[in-house]
């Protein structure tokens, strides 16, 4: 009898201290929901501007056939892409952003291939594209050009021999 009175009384424990596990871990899981709730995130203007940036140097870097260079650039564009995806997902903008997924990955080809002359054409598309976008989510006022003026005067384009 004493063994099942102890193995009672053992179960009470545990059970009583599961509940106390199980009100302190949901304690965790809403104050870490909360932070994440009111946390940073970045704004679409934010990742845009940031692709604006990769646009001009994907551009100095593909003129200069840097192709490591216009590589690196073409992917970071792409993980922005991404990032837009996964971070605004309250913005009905996003919805539109898969429309540049065909050019660029066409100038992503042209880069890969070191062709220079596709890969002008398709900086053309992927830049008309940008803008096609803008003007269906009416943001039609912010026009992206082909830079002429490198965006940074303290990065080499060229590849040095």
């Amino acid at each position: 009898m004493k063994p099942l009175l102890f193995l009672y009384s053992l179960l009470i424990m545990i059970s009583c201290n599961q509940k106390t596990n199980n009100s302190q871990l949901q304690s965790r899981i809403d104050s870490l929901e909360k932070k994440l709730a009111t946390g940073y995130k970045p704004g679409l203007g934010e990742f845009m501007s940031g692709i604006q940036v990769h646009h001009a140097k994907l551009w100095f870097a593909g003129q200069n056939q840097n192709w490591e260079l216009a590589d690196f650039e073409i992917h970071e564009i792409m993980e922005a892409l991404d990032d837009i995806q996964n971070v605004n997902t309250d913005r009905p903008e996003v919805k539109s952003i898969k429309m540049i997924n065909p050019p660029l990955d066409n100038l992503n080809k042209a880069v890969q291939n070191h062709d220079i002359t596709s890969f002008k054409t398709n900086f053309v598309l992927l830049t008309a594209t940008c803008n096609s976008c803008h003007q269906a989510t009416e943001h039609g006022f912010n026009v992206i050009k082909i830079p002429d003026t490198p965006p940074f005067s303290n990065q080499e384009f060229s590849l040095k021999k």
